[in-house]
Formats: C-alpha cells, structure tokens, sequence
C-alpha cells in the first residue's frame, strides 16, 4: 500500500480560497491607513505604544520581588492608565 501525500488528498479549491483570504487580509489594513486623517494616526500609534508599554510593565510585576521595585511599577502602570484614558 503506497502513502499518499496530504496535499494530494486535499479538496480543490482550497489552496485558492487560503490565498484569496490572504490576499483581502494583506490589503484591508493598507485601505484604512488611507482613511485615517495624519491626527487619526498618530493618536492610534500613541496608544498602541502605550498598551504596549502597559503590557510589559504588567509583565515586569508579575515577576518583580522587591517591594520598592513592586511600588514604582505600580506607580508607572497608575500613570499608564490615565494617560490611556485621556486618549480614549
């Protein structure tokens, strides 16, 4: 008895349709780039940075033993949180 490759077995058309959802992911952030205003941008890159910098602060107490190192963690996620939420 031969083994025959997955791919053989496939069903047609799947390969195609894989390939057309790439393709409409690839392109839709490209289209609402062109949307947004340059204010619109740089607000959504503030904020990406700062949930970024919240995520790895989060990360760093979760792991932070030292009671002073703990504080100004908490101190840095406090500040995070409202400079989150006057952009929101």
């Amino acid at each position: 008895m031969a083994l025959v490759p997955y791919t053989v077995t496939m069903a047609r058309g799947w390969e195609s349709k894989s390939v057309e959802e790439q393709q409409a992911a690839a392109t839709a952030p490209h289209e609402l780039k062109k949307l947004l205003t340059a204010e619109e941008k740089a607000l959504r890159q503030q904020l990406e940075a700062l949930q970024l910098s919240r995520k790895r602060i989060l990360q760093q107490l979760e792991a932070a033993q030292n009671p002073r190192h703990r504080q100004v963690l908490e101190n840095a996620l406090a500040d995070l949180d409202s400079r989150l939420a006057r952009l929101v």
